[in-house]
């Protein structure tokens, strides 16, 4: 019988990075077969593996396939499973697992909408939004304000936030007059509201914002408001393969 380093199984099952699995390991958090799990410990399709005293589904033992979603998430639902504070989430329209659960790629805030991506394979959601693969976003921006050759250079060279430096690494004219404009921006990182906060910094409000790509991923223009599409299991072989 084969067997998985412990927090590789957990990190499948969409708990959270390899590295965040250790600590939980290291916090006695971990059980297999009821006994406290240490860091070495391995565990195989038959093992039961316990998370603060709940049993988890052994993602080994499934043996399902990758699958990846992409979801035009509309304004006014919110990046969440549920919240007390919201009736819509991005979760609502998607079709149900048998086995695993989705889980989402990044976030988007209340009042951006655009590209999403789930997958129920959560070490690779874990390295699609690891900060090393410095996975592209691009997003199309409607801002209200003057836009100066100034204001373009400023956000190439980076901009102070709270949370440190920021900056474009692509920042494109697409139309509109006035003090009414649309720009496509290109980013490596995806901090929590980061492209408002640095369009901001030039006095420019951003009066609209879709993600329209991330990675690899492009939103298909025929993919309506709270709909999906899966991708093809050719396609999803492809992605791996290159990660």
């Amino acid at each position: 019988m084969s067997t998985e380093r412990l927090q590789k199984i957990l990190s499948q099952a969409g708990l959270g990075s390899r590295r965040e699995m250790e600590t939980w390991i290291e916090q006695g958090l971990i059980q297999v077969n009821g006994a406290t799990a240490t860091l070495g410990s391995s565990a195989g399709p038959e093992d039961k593996i316990s998370v603060r005293g709940r049993v988890i589904a052994n993602p080994l033992k499934l043996q399902s396939k990758t699958r990846i979603l992409l979801y035009h998430k509309p304004i006014g639902e919110i990046s969440s499973r549920s919240d007390p504070k919201f009736s819509k989430t991005v979760f609502d329209h998607l079709p149900h697992l048998k086995q695993g659960r989705w889980i989402q790629v990044g976030r988007l805030d209340l009042n951006t909408s655009g590209l999403l991506i789930f997958t129920n394979n959560g070490e690779l959601a874990n390295r699609l939004m690891h900060p090393r693969y410095g996975l592209e976003r691009e997003y199309a921006v409607r801002v209200y304000g003057e836009v100066k050759p100034e204001v373009i250079k400023a956000l190439l060279k980076g901009v102070m936030l709270d949370d440190g430096l920021a900056k474009f690494k692509k920042v494109d004219f697409r139309g509109g007059e006035g003090t009414n404009a649309w720009y496509h921006v290109v980013l490596s990182e995806g901090r929590n509201r980061e492209v408002r906060r640095m369009w901001q910094t030039q006095g420019v409000e951003v009066s609209r914002l879709i993600r329209i790509r991330y990675g690899d991923f492009t939103m298909p223009r025929f993919l309506g408001r709270g709909e999906h599409i899966e991708l093809s299991t050719e396609e999803v072989d492809a992605l791996i393969n290159k990660l």
